[in-house]
């Protein structure tokens, strides 16, 4: 059996952003059934090998563009997920993959139903905006051979404003296969209990102010003492 490909976004700008990365990775390793193919999404690299080569400053992290190179990162072959770091999986993200491919969709998304959150403050005190579509790019089942997902080309990526990258522009709307929000179950939103994926949107156990953050203890279960240490550490002067 071949794995299955899983993309997380990662954002080198301090340790508690590698620590998210890895309790992320770890929890779906933890309730895998499957084999799983990890990718890193290390912006520095992609810069370096010629595939980012955007210029503009409009990312709140590292990974907001670098999430729709997984097409071209995937060959255009076979299905990929990506998810944001902030995620903890709590089970077999194999059930995404069986119960939402779908050959005539060009990916499946939770289609949060939220509306305006202006008046919340998420990681590094900035404003949680809201925008239409807010949150539906932050896990993606890609049909990377559906004609409209090959629309996301190295040029298209580099160069298409983020609204037509992160609401879908690129594919129809009919092409879109909706997962159910258990999946991305957005911390201190939603109140009907997680049951598959919690999304800590607004801030982690890792951002300074968010140490009791519903289900933060969940997230901490996956650290070791070493790095519970250094994360406390460091939870202030290495924040940027």
């Amino acid at each position: 059996m071949k794995p299955l490909k899983i993309f997380i976004g990662f954002d080198s700008s301090n340790y508690g952003q590698e620590l998210a990365y890895e309790v992320c990775k770890r929890s779906l390793l933890k309730h895998s059934s499957v084999p799983l193919e990890f990718y890193k999404m290390i912006k520095s690299e992609m810069i370096q090998q010629g595939i980012f080569k955007r210029t503009d400053k409009d990312g709140a992290t590292e990974f907001t563009y670098t999430r729709f190179f997984v097409p071209y990162l995937s060959n255009y072959e076979g299905y990929s997920l990506f998810c944001d770091s902030d995620f903890l999986w709590t089970c077999d993200v194999a059930e995404v993959f069986e119960k939402y491919k779908n050959p005539s969709k060009a990916l499946g998304c939770v289609m949060h139903k939220y509306q305006n959150c202006n008046d919340r403050v998420k990681m590094d005190n900035q404003t949680q905006e809201w925008y239409p579509r807010k949150n539906w790019s932050s896990l993606i089942l890609f049909n990377n051979e559906h004609p409209s997902t090959k629309n996301l080309t190295l040029d298209a990526v580099n160069t298409m404003s983020p609204k037509w990258l992160h609401r879908y522009e690129w594919a129809n709307d009919e092409e879109l296969i909706e997962i159910p929000k258990d999946y991305n179950y957005l911390v201190d939103y939603y109140d009907n209990g997680p049951t598959k994926a919690l999304h800590y949107t607004d801030g982690g156990p890792w951002h300074p102010g968010y140490e009791n953050v519903s289900y933060g203890d969940w997230w901490l279960e996956y650290l070791s003492t070493e790095e519970k240490t250094k994360m406390e550490k460091l939870r202030i002067t290495n924040y940027k």
